[in-house]
């Protein structure tokens, strides 16, 4: 059987990356993020804003999964699903949650904690407009989360909201779908660093400005 961990890289194979940069101090970690964003987009092939969600449900057990990032501001970072879903209830329930970007190209990772709240139907409905038909249409139709007796289905539901709305669009948004924003505490920056003496960097939010802490690797 092969292995499935590849070897860990060699002296040779960490040399070129002895002179990569700290990461500064700024006194604006969300402006920084941006900027950091804006260099995924430019490197990353695929969903630069693609962003682990974690969650704990009624138990106290961990939940995890990809989300797309769809805004930031001073406010926070927001993202959008069916608010019925299985993210959407345990947020409703326990409304506070981590985020974690990877961006491999450039060898870094933000890691995010904070309170949850909803964003405004004004905001929800400028994002949902914003989709593509097919999209929205997929959003009426699913119940997100919730089992599925067979893919054939969701498909007939798809094809009747299809009926209903074509694919022009004045495809409102259905009442059950919406996004929250995580407004963070907490932000973590991390650089790769030759033998894995990585970089990082966490501001925590107190009051209306932040404190800055190097950590060890």
């Amino acid at each position: 059987m092969s292995p499935v961990i590849p070897p860990s890289p060699s002296a040779a194979d960490y040399a070129s990356e002895r002179d990569r940069p700290l990461i500064p101090l700024v006194d604006n970690p969300i402006a920084f993020f941006q900027d950091w964003m804006a260099e995924a987009r430019a490197a990353e092939l695929n969903d630069s804003n693609a962003m682990s969600l974690a969650t704990v449900d009624s138990d106290g057990m961990p939940d995890v999964r990809i989300v797309l990032l769809k805004e930031i501001s001073d406010a926070g970072f927001s993202f959008f699903t069916n608010l019925q879903s299985m993210k959407g209830r345990q947020l409703a329930a326990n409304p506070k949650a981590a985020l974690c970007l990877h961006w491999k190209s450039l060898r870094r990772q933000v890691r995010i904690r904070g309170d949850i709240s909803q964003v405004s139907e004004a905001e929800a409905d400028t994002y949902f407009a914003s989709r593509a038909a097919q999209s929205r249409i997929s959003a009426i139709a699913s119940d997100q989360s919730r089992p599925l007796p067979d893919r054939s289905v969701f498909e007939q539901r798809i094809a009747e909201v299809s009926e209903v709305y074509g694919d022009g669009p004045d495809i409102p948004r259905p009442a059950f779908w919406g996004g929250f924003r995580l407004a963070p505490t907490e932000i973590e920056f991390w650089q790769d660093q030759a033998f894995r003496m990585h970089d990082r960097l966490r501001y925590t939010r107190v009051g209306d400005s932040w404190t800055t802490t190097r950590l060890y690797p």
